[in-house]
């Protein structure tokens, strides 16, 4: 991420590196495990792994912040240090930190932060993207009746009704005339 980007503050802040308890040969076996899972022979790039090898000794031993860890391994998967699983490997490791480091969130919002870094490392999700979804999942949700919502998955929206004595909410779906009961985490506020 660069310089500026407001993702969720850890996203930026410097860090003892998020990677330093993860050594090649750790992430090593997390490719061959890959490779017997998806039926593909484990091997290594010649052509690339030594160099990446040596850069992700380097990379332990910085600090640095989670949006340039996640560069990072965006960069390892398209340097392709194994013959297969590059994408799956680096997402995996990806996806692990972020389950660390958001770990207080609600799991439906846990499970979409991770899903999204995950993505944007295997180059699914484009940088944008995955910082808009790691930043609006990760706010603290302070909903009021008459708030605009969506689903955290954005495929529904509507309005909150009322707030119930226990912190759920009911909101309404647009067009629809049902009532909703919801865990206030499980909505995004509309701008």
């Amino acid at each position: 991420m660069a310089d500026g980007d407001p993702v969720c503050g850890s996203m930026h802040s410097r860090v003892v590196s998020v990677i330093q308890n993860w050594d090649r040969e750790l992430v090593t076996s997390l490719n061959r495990g890959a490779c017997a899972r998806g039926g593909a022979q484990h091997g290594l790039n010649s052509e690339t792994h030594p160099a990446l090898a040596r850069e992700w000794g380097e990379q332990r031993r910085r600090s640095c912040s989670l949006g340039e860890t996640l560069d990072f391994l965006r960069g390892c998967h398209r340097r392709a240090p194994f013959r297969f699983f590059n994408g799956n490997t680096f997402a995996d490791i990806g996806r692990r930190l972020a389950a660390v480091l958001f770990a207080e969130l609600p799991p439906g919002r846990l499970r979409e932060i991770t899903s999204a870094v995950a993505h944007y490392i295997a180059g699914v999700l484009d940088r944008e993207m995955m910082v808009e979804i790691v930043e609006s999942l990760s706010r603290s949700v302070d909903l009021k009746a008459g708030d605009r919502v969506k689903t955290l998955r954005g495929t529904r929206k509507g309005r909150i009704l009322r707030l119930l004595p226990d912190g759920r909410v009911v909101w309404q779906p647009d067009g629809g005339q049902s009532e909703l009961v919801a865990l206030p985490e499980s909505l995004l506020p509309v701008s």
